[in-house]
């Protein structure tokens, strides 16, 4: 019952926070507003013994949106993004476009026959979606994302030719 609860409680925050993203007038207020509903996401799979994906949706998602919030305060001509604006552009467009792509899937999830399981659920699903979306290729993805990773920061580091910490006492470069 609790976890029913907390579901459907995570799932309105997600949705409601995703509505407010476009609601809010800045865009650092639709910045957190994105936020939390990635964050209320990542809860609901977290309900749904889905531990990886999860608490991965949820560390990218913060990263990713606290990330867009410093380049935000950096490089827009709107201090911090704070002062209002709009969000919507083309509004009947996109109400048109919207209401067709929702008919759509809500018709194909209602009229098509859904087959019925076959099999049991496994023990540990967080290891059924890896082995499922990478096969016996998982450990080589691993890899690979610490090789990226190491990568963008050595791309960074070789970008910086000088830093503030070049300088001399009076601001002079050596």
């Amino acid at each position: 019952m609790v976890p029913t609860v907390l579901f459907w409680l995570f799932a309105v925050v997600a949705v409601g926070s995703a509505v407010a993203v476009f609601r809010v007038d800045s865009m650092a207020r639709a910045t957190y507003a994105l936020a939390l509903s990635f964050v209320a996401v990542g809860a609901s799979l977290l309900l749904l013994n889905l531990a990886y994906l999860g608490v991965v949706t949820i560390l990218m998602m913060v990263m990713e949106m606290a990330v867009m919030g410093v380049f935000m305060i950096m490089f827009m001509m709107n201090p911090a993004g704070l002062m209002p604006m709009s969000m919507l552009h083309n509004q009947r467009g996109a109400l048109v476009l919207s209401g067709g792509v929702f008919a759509a899937l809500a018709a194909g999830a209602l009229l098509v026959e859904w087959p019925e399981r076959r099999g049991t659920v496994p023990d540990d699903p967080t290891r059924a979606a890896g082995d499922a979306v990478m096969g016996s290729k998982m450990l080589v993805m691993m890899s690979i994302g610490a090789v990226l990773f190491t990568t963008v920061v050595a791309a960074l580091v070789l970008a910086a030719a000088r830093s503030r910490y070049d300088r001399g006492p009076a601001g002079e470069r050596p």
